[in-house]
């Protein structure tokens, strides 16, 4: 038997979902939602096509007490909706600051389920942070309103890599300070 410790990762509450950590049984619908080629496009690190064994690699690192970042599910299953609709993560940065990432599957997208997320993980601070860092692609204007709309304040212009898109695209960058 092999019993895996996990450092503590509270499930937050919203009105419509719970912000809830990953388990080994999301990785079917991880891997439906983010092996669609208009999700991974749009994030940094999920390539697609999706490899053999990545779902299941993300969510061992998800779970490992060594872990650099926190990740949840959206989960709407408390309100009768399905147990996966995205996941949203914030991974630790110096100076008490973390940076925040997310993505939604496609069915879900223009339900307001990322902006009550995001709302949701910025007012529990769960990692007790100062601020947080957001970067969206700037082919992706419903995300950068997602954060302009949950007190994200624009910071600036950069670049990142896509690992979909296997090239480097602008990206606007944004910050909120935490209480």
């Amino acid at each position: 038997m092999t019993v895996q410790m996990v450092r503590a990762q509270p499930v937050i509450e919203t009105a419509r979902l719970d912000l809830r950590p990953l388990s080994p049984s999301d990785a079917g619908l991880i891997e439906l939602y983010a092996g669609d080629l208009r999700v991974a496009r749009m994030t940094r690190s999920i390539p697609h096509p999706m490899p053999p064994g990545a779902v299941e690699a993300f969510i061992a690192r998800s779970l490992s007490d060594e872990r650099d970042e926190d990740v949840w599910v959206m989960d709407a299953t408390r309100h009768g909706g399905p147990e996966l609709m995205g996941v949203i993560g914030l991974k630790r940065m110096d100076r008490d600051q973390s940076e925040l990432g997310y993505w939604v599957g496609p069915a879900f997208w223009n339900t307001g389920f990322a902006q009550e997320a995001v709302r949701a993980l910025v007012a529990a601070n769960p990692l007790r942070q100062t601020a947080m860092f957001a970067s969206v692609f700037q082919d992706n204007p419903a995300s950068a309103r997602v954060l302009t709309q949950c007190g994200f304040a624009y910071l600036g212009d950069a670049e990142g890599y896509s690992v979909a898109r296997a090239a480097k695209v602008p990206t606007w960058t944004y910050t909120r300070k935490l209480d």
